[in-house]
């Protein structure tokens, strides 16, 4: 999820190379007229062996049911997938549908490059069976870019016997949170494990801090400073490792498998893995303070502007989305539904801990902020990873990403 340099150079030169190549919203509004089979390219980076099953059954499932389609699928690392669609804007080599990281979004939906959905979404009339979070995800400027594919968020895990031990209720504030983890750390364990990397990794896990202090992007340096100095705390007093700096979402589950972490900061992804844990656990929400917040990921589908089967195109996402369709899809895959009318359907009806993360979706924010979101996102890193190792107070780490943020956003 990290916003490099290069990637940014290429998302900037997107916007150029469309225009260059006539890749305009209106373009290819229709199919070609075509009367065989259509043959529609696919780009996704779920790459993993795990997730083929699943990915497999669906396009078979697509190809028998939605009339006169062929799907040729193509997958890239998670890294190089928005990289590969710029560079395809440049060379007019370009998929017909991809799946693509929802805080992509806020690069692909002001490039030109994704179809405008709005007219057919309207007649389609499934809107409204759409979580808020995910489907503002999807829209840029008054369109339609985009259909959520799947959705999750952030919640707080908790050993249970380390908590009753410690006769520690799960915390629902941010004094209760810090209070726990001051407590349940002991020896080597921490009281709370958490991403603070430098990449949008980290920033996923900081930004439901900021909003919960009742601030955003745009108050960052008001706002971010409360959030900064309350986690800069929880390392003052040995509550959070500062080596949470270096650690992705994956190793601070590892610390809390490990039970090197009483409490931990993670996704519903994390659950197949947890299943196997030797202890008992549940997960609760976040911790609020001013207000309740968590931060929304998943994935969603697009269509180039570009294509020359759009209509087609479109077929085959409204077909992913029928229930009979999606159910099983996200059950393979393990991931929750953006849609509300699916809350009673699948493993996430049952499962207390897949419910809460569902039941966390209405509160959960995209983070849509615009084409130069990146060098918003690599200032809140900066910012956090200055405090958590010392480098510089809060109220300056925020001053200073407060400038680099106002100039990205005012960049809209």
């Amino acid at each position: 999820m990290s916003y490099t340099v290069d990637r940014r150079g290429f998302l900037r030169a997107a916007g150029a190379g469309a225009a260059a190549l006539g890749l305009g919203g209106a373009v290819a509004s229709c199919d070609s007229g075509t009367t065989g089979t259509v043959t529609l390219t696919w780009w996704d980076y779920f790459t993993l062996d795990n997730f083929q099953p699943g990915m497999n059954r669906l396009i078979k499932d697509i190809e028998a049911n939605v009339p006169n389609v062929r799907i040729e699928r193509r997958t890239f690392p998670f890294a190089e997938l928005d990289r590969q669609i710029t560079l395809g804007a440049i060379s007019g080599e370009l998929p017909d549908i991809a799946i693509v990281d929802n805080v992509a979004m806020n690069s692909l939906g002001g490039s030109r490059l994704l179809a405008d959905l709005t007219g057919r979404v309207k007649e389609w009339g499934q809107a409204d069976q759409y979580y808020k979070g995910p489907w503002e995800g999807c829209q840029v400027a008054g369109k339609t870019l985009g259909i959520p594919n799947n959705s999750n968020c952030l919640a707080l895990y908790r050993n249970t016997r380390m908590l009753e031990s410690a006769k520690v209720a799960p915390p629902t504030n941010w004094g209760e949170l810090a209070s726990a983890a001051e407590r349940l750390t002991s020896g080597d364990r921490f009281g709370l494990a958490l991403s603070a990397i430098k990449t949008e990794e980290g920033v996923f896990q900081f930004l439901p801090f900021l909003w919960q202090a009742g601030g955003d992007l745009d108050t960052f340096a008001t706002d971010g400073a409360t959030a900064l100095s309350f986690l800069d705390d929880l390392v003052a007093k040995g509550s959070l490792s500062e080596q949470c700096v270096g650690w992705t979402q994956q190793d601070v589950n590892t610390r809390f498998l490990d039970q090197r972490a009483a409490l931990q900061i993670n996704g519903p992804w994390q659950i197949p893995t947890l299943k196997k844990a030797a202890f008992d656990w549940e997960v609760v929400a976040l911790p609020r303070d001013k207000e309740a917040a968590t931060c929304l990921g998943g994935e969603n589908w697009v269509i180039m502007a570009s294509s020359d089967h759009v209509d087609k195109a479109w077929e085959v996402l409204e077909y992913t989305q029928r229930p009979s369709v999606l159910v099983p899809y996200l059950v393979s895959f393990g991931n929750l539904p953006a849609r509300k009318d699916l809350a009673d359907e699948g493993t996430w009806a049952s499962d207390p801990a897949l419910r809460l993360f569902l039941s966390q979706l209405p509160l959960a924010r995209p983070r849509q902020y615009g084409p130069h979101y990146a060098d918003a996102s690599q200032a809140v890193a900066e910012a956090e990873q200055a405090v958590l190792t010392g480098s510089a107070s809060p109220s300056a780490a925020a001053r200073t990403a407060a400038a680099k943020i106002d100039k990205a956003l005012g960049e809209r």
